[in-house]
């Protein structure tokens, strides 16, 4: 659906794009995530045949944007992190100008600007003027402007950004609604916690560079090296701190007498995790609960940013 190879993009001596490369399947909502400067919005400007590469290519649907520009304008609905709208316009005037730039005929029109403002929340302000508008409503109002023609791929940059807690929410469930209608959505941003709320794959991005790819679970698993497993038991608290002590995969255990909680780090396998459960059981520990913790992505994000400065620092 989108591709991306060897993508490059150079103002003069600074390269804002280092030859990156990946692929966003038909269907996927993939969350494009990088500081800001990291070339997010450099990216998906090239993708929205907004920005020239300076070498590589990209393509949506099979059309190339260096080549068919035209073609993938036709298969793209782009929302830019800064957009501009027409104040003096009614909510429904505004959508039927950018639909009319479509071709779509006023026929079409009047039955397509309404299930536009269905999904986006705003069937209730069709006459209200675009400058009376929240900043949220705006942003919603601005989605459905790039669902006008019914594209298949949807490029949303920062599309919350700005946004009050309510608004943000209103905006999740939107995308997964679009989600859910097939569209393919990549959307840049450096909400993490949010991104992976909405995203079947991240890319993370830094100086132009793609340092990671994969699933929210793929990558927080690459970047744990230690496991954090917590386990209550039912009294026996002591035994349970110097049995999970004496493991030679195990480290930090702590003690938590209120909660009758022993937590501590784990950097054997999957498999040796598991003897260590079903031992702990043959020793006759009352245990109730045994789990592993998820580590929190912004976390793991910015110990992955902490590894590119160190890789730097050797080279």
């Amino acid at each position: 659906m989108i591709e991306i190879r060897q993508l490059t993009k150079k103002y003069g001596t600074l390269t804002a794009l280092d030859s990156i490369s990946f692929r966003v399947e038909r269907g996927t909502v993939f969350g494009f995530v990088g500081q800001n400067g990291a070339g997010k919005t450099t990216t998906l400007n090239i993708l929205a045949t907004l920005l020239p590469p300076t070498s590589g290519n990209a393509f949506v649907n099979g059309f190339s944007v260096v080549h068919q520009p035209k073609e993938v304008r036709k298969q793209i609905g782009y929302m830019p992190d800064f957009f501009g709208v027409y104040d003096q316009l009614k909510v429904s005037e505004y959508l039927d100008f950018f639909a009319s730039c479509y071709d779509i005929p006023v026929k079409e029109r009047k039955k397509l600007i309404p299930q536009l403002l269905e999904l986006v929340n705003l069937s209730d302000k069709e006459n209200t003027y675009v400058d009376l508008l929240s900043r949220g409503m705006k942003q919603r109002l601005c989605l459905a402007r790039t669902l006008v023609h019914d594209p298949e791929v949807l490029i949303l940059d920062e599309p919350a950004s700005g946004l009050d807690p309510k608004a943000r929410i209103e905006m999740k469930e939107i995308i997964k609604e679009l989600k859910s209608m097939g569209k393919t959505i990549i959307i840049s941003s450096h909400i993490l916690p949010e991104l992976a709320e909405m995203s079947d794959e991240l890319g993370i991005i830094e100086k132009g560079k793609l340092i990671m790819k994969g699933s929210i679970s793929e990558i927080q698993k690459h970047m744990s090296g230690e496991k954090v497993i917590e386990v209550k038991v039912f009294g026996k608290l002591d035994e349970a701190m110097r049995f999970f002590e004496d493991d030679s995969f195990v480290t930090t255990v702590v003690k938590n007498e209120g909660k009758n909680q022993v937590t501590f780090r784990f950097k054997g396998t999957d498999e040796q995790q598991i003897q260590l459960l079903r031992n702990a059981v043959l020793q006759g520990l009352p245990i109730t609960s045994f789990y592993e913790q998820d580590r929190n992505l912004e976390r793991v994000f910015i110990d992955l940013m902490k590894e590119v400065e160190k890789d730097e620092a050797v080279q």
